[in-house]
């Protein structure tokens, strides 16, 4: 699966033909300012689709946002659209607000969407997204998306959400119906915040992971920072590091910050999980645990000879988090 990124490398337009565009607004900017905007932004990313080819699929404006889902043929560049879009705005922006600052926050985010499924997971959570920065009060009361529109409580106006609405069932009054129990359920706080880190929406910085503010966390390290107990790198390195003294020991769990060699192999482990699934550095696990950097690669190279703990590293994260966080509710019974 590809991850968010800017624009995607040349060889990805043709391995797949539906995509999630998003664009956020620079601080201090609005894409509301104007109270007509709202509707044109809508009108535009219709008359961006209107080509052989391209579909508008599903799309959310907020006042500091705009998704869209868009499917295009095989041999088109997205690039096409995101410029069809991005561009307009902006000047759309300057004219209501004439201001000397950038009215987007960075250029257009594109991620690919590789299965029906996932198309229905990105709508599910962009139909939440305005209840979660408190624009409304369910997803169905919110005007500026397509969902009252797929689900059929207003009028088309121009938009077809059958694609979107097929891919839950036939016919349109049974997809309706699973779209609308689908997207009734609430999405968890951590499956909120791993899907904003994976598209670069969440405001927190990783430090030390190489992510910059607003950058797009890989799939794998965003889910580590959502299940951690505290929000951050530090929380997704101490889940590791929980999840590897169990595996060391499981009757006796040793402390990973102490000078004994099996802490030490603990140690290397974490920063092999930590690479591999693209939370941090190595260095950064280094001054987690206040140890030298060489030391702990050297370390690491051992631990990548030893098979036994090439089976625990290769351990796929869904397991890693379920098991930590297992072990982290058991510790709080016992506690209590």
């Amino acid at each position: 699966m590809l991850t968010s990124t800017s624009f995607p490398p040349r060889p990805s337009v043709v391995e797949t033909s539906l995509w999630h565009l998003y664009w956020q607004a620079a601080w201090g900017r609005n894409f509301f300012v104007d109270a007509e905007l709202p509707a044109r932004i809508r009108g535009r990313l219709l008359g961006a689709q209107r080509f052989p080819g391209r579909m508008l699929v599903d799309y959310l404006i907020l006042p500091g946002e705009i998704h869209a889902l868009v499917q295009i043929s095989q041999g088109e560049d997205v690039r096409g659209v995101v410029r069809a879009v991005g561009n307009v705005v902006s000047r759309w922006v300057r004219r209501a607000e004439p201001i000397r600052s950038p009215v987007m926050a960075g250029p257009c985010r594109v991620h690919a969407i590789a299965s029906s499924e996932e198309m229905c997971s990105e709508a599910w959570m962009m139909a939440w997204r305005p209840v979660f920065l408190k624009l409304c009060a369910t997803p169905t009361h919110y005007p500026h998306g397509s969902l009252r529109i797929a689900l059929g409580l207003t009028p088309s106006r121009g938009f077809d959400a059958r694609t979107m609405l097929l891919a839950f069932a036939t016919p349109i009054p049974e997809a309706r119906e699973r779209m609308r129990r689908r997207f009734s359920r609430r999405p968890s706080e951590g499956e909120t915040l791993s899907w904003e880190l994976r598209h670069g929406l969440a405001p927190a910085r990783l430090e030390g992971s190489g992510y910059g503010a607003g950058a797009a966390v890989h799939d794998t390290a965003a889910a580590l920072v959502a299940a951690a107990d505290t929000a951050g790198l530090r929380g997704a390195l101490h889940l590791l590091e929980r999840w590897v003294a169990a595996k060391l020991d499981p009757k006796d769990p040793p402390a990973l910050d102490d000078s004994s060699r099996q802490a030490a192999r603990g140690r290397a482990l974490v920063a092999c999980l930590a690479v591999r699934h693209r939370l941090c550095s190595a260095a950064e696990v280094a001054r987690h645990f206040s140890r030298a950097r060489a030391t702990l690669s050297e370390q690491m190279t051992a631990s990548r000879a030893r098979a036994a703990d090439r089976q625990i590293v290769g351990a796929p994260v869904d397991r890693i988090i379920a098991e930590a966080v297992a072990l982290a509710r058991d510790r709080k019974t016992a506690v209590r």
